[in-house]
């Protein structure tokens, strides 16, 4: 059986694969000048709200972890609480929201470092070609070592978020000396709770991709203790930065009518805060640093990805070639460079548009995409735990907390109905499961004839 490179990944290792598919820098550079238009100086607030949402859908996941350790996260466990093919539309989801994830931010890599060429050097490159780029490396990278390619996201999403959260310092400090500190972005400031409720989608999307320490079950010491810790680590740690840094920009910004105006304008807020705060080279240095984070969560998708194929064609779900590993590293490259491949084509499908609009539209998707696999994996918890006699009815109100939670996140990223083409996005979403029950089939069919020969030669043989 090919099997993955075993107690080869320590607990920094394996948080680092969440943090970079969660991809904190990438958020904070985009996000709060779009919820700034709904819940005007309330970010904090909304992020504080989904901190704890989060956390109480990790619940049902950090419990998964203590009990099984596989390179097939949600599938797996959905797989063993509700059966074989609801586990399998569950981790289909899943594999679609990091493909989705991974083309949105190779593009949204490439639109940064086409700003960060023409800011510095006055180069104008398209992102579509320094995204073709990326992605090669992307694929160098994931096909080595796990610890390699799990330091080096680690790396480029802690210097990321150490410049962002400097900043942040400094402004609060700024702030704090001249305007004095208030805690009115922590209040409703005359919003509505009906807006507040529809931003909070926006800040719960923000941590998508806490769940991707599950894929590495199978290549880290001591999964069943450092998996569920590294998890609960990164949605706490995610949490904090979100709140200081959001409440850094809002009052960094102004919290009066010039201040709405001026965030809610802004494409690079961070960059424009550090040209009021700091200095326009370090404004540079944090586009520098989005790009380095859109990248890191690009490859923790694609290697994410890679090890959900490698579990499903173990299974007998998928092609078998997705289940060969690297012989030298033990990744599982065929599964990889597919991923990469179809990322590749999904990008250039949309060659004409803004690279950021096109990490919007995937990162919409996978979104949607993942929001299934997390209702699956939290009702799967309620099934498994509670028959396994390990929850009460105590136990029980925290996933299905979880699970009203997802619903209405869900419920709201698809009505009131989107404009165009975001409108097709759930039905993009549809297709793709149909389309993988379909191969499901096919493949599990081909299994069952291969093991019937395989049986009729051994009799054959055995008559002999």
């Amino acid at each position: 059986m090919e099997k993955l490179k075993k107690d080869n990944l320590s607990i920094i290792e394996t948080v680092a694969l969440s943090v970079a598919i969660i991809a904190p820098t990438a958020s904070m550079s985009l996000n709060i000048s779009l919820m700034a238009k709904t819940d005007k100086f309330s970010s904090p607030l909304v992020f504080l709200i989904s901190t704890i949402i989060v956390g109480i859908v990790s619940y049902s996941v950090i419990k998964f972890n203590t009990c099984m350790s596989t390179a097939g996260s949600l599938y797996t466990f959905t797989k063993e609480a509700l059966g074989r093919r609801v586990g399998f539309i569950s981790g289909w989801s899943l594999l679609f929201a990091y493909m989705a994830l991974a083309a949105g931010c190779s593009a949204g890599a490439g639109a940064f470092t086409s700003k960060l060429l023409l800011s510095v050097f006055g180069i104008h490159v398209g992102w579509l070609p320094l995204s073709i780029v990326i992605s090669m490396i992307m694929i160098i990278l994931g096909i080595t070592d796990a610890k390699i390619s799990t330091r080096i996201m680690l790396t480029m999403e802690g210097i990321s978020i150490l410049l962002i959260l400097a900043l942040s310092i400094v402004i609060i400090f700024k702030v704090a000396f001249t305007k004095g500190l208030t805690i009115a972005p922590f209040k409703l400031n005359g919003v509505k709770t009906s807006a507040i409720a529809s931003t909070s989608v926006l800040a719960f999307l923000s941590f998508i991709g806490f769940e991707s320490a599950s894929s590495l079950g199978e290549e880290t010491k001591e999964p069943h203790k450092c998996i569920p810790i590294a998890i609960g680590s990164a949605v706490f740690v995610t949490g904090v930065f979100y709140l200081l840094s959001s409440y850094a920009q809002v009052i960094g910004f102004g919290l009066d009518a010039k201040g709405l105006k001026a965030i809610t304008a802004s494409t690079l807020p961070l960059s424009d805060l550090a040209g009021i705060y700091a200095s326009k080279g370090f404004g540079t240095l944090l586009i520098l640093s989005a790009s380095l984070s859109f990248f890191s969560c690009a490859l923790g998708s694609v290697c994410a990805g890679a090890r959900m194929l490698f579990s499903m064609s173990r299974d007998g779900l998928m092609h078998k070639s997705m289940k060969k590993v690297n012989r030298r590293y033990n990744t599982p490259y065929v599964a990889l460079i597919l991923i990469v491949t179809v990322d590749l084509i999904g990008q250039i499908l949309f060659f004409n548009k803004d690279g950021i609009d096109v990490f919007s539209y995937y990162g919409t998707i996978g979104s949607l995409a993942i929001l299934v696999s997390y209702i699956f994996t939290s009702v799967g918890a309620i099934v498994y735990f509670t028959k396994k006699k390990i929850w009460n009815a105590l136990h029980l109100i925290i996933p299905i907390l979880g699970i009203v939670s997802l619903l209405y996140v869900l419920w709201s990223s698809i009505y009131p109905i989107p404009e165009f083409p975001q409108n097709l996005f759930p039905y993009i979403v549809l297709a793709w499961i149909v389309l993988g029950v379909i191969l499901s089939k096919l493949f599990s069919k081909k299994e069952v004839y291969v093991e019937t020969d395989k049986q009729e030669e051994l009799i054959v043989e055995n008559a002999n």
